[in-house]
């Protein structure tokens, strides 16, 4: 018996847009992305969820809200 899982995980940017503030670490324009984050297995959705992430442009750095 033979048993064979085949998952996949797919996340797309929806959409980018700049967010007020500044980057603590180099100062520079943090920009907003809404990222959309989908869990298949065998090409079937099981898993569907939307987040907000923010980066700074210059330094690339992913900055965490809290």
């Amino acid at each position: 018996m033979c048993l064979v899982f085949v998952c996949d995980e797919d996340e797309r940017v929806i959409s980018r847009h700049p967010a007020p503030g500044a980057c603590p670490y180099c100062g520079g324009m943090i920009q907003a992305m809404d990222v959309e984050k989908q869990w298949r297995l065998c090409f079937v959705p099981l898993y569907f969820n939307t987040k907000r992430k923010f980066y700074c442009t210059m330094c690339s750095r992913k900055l965490v809200v809290k």
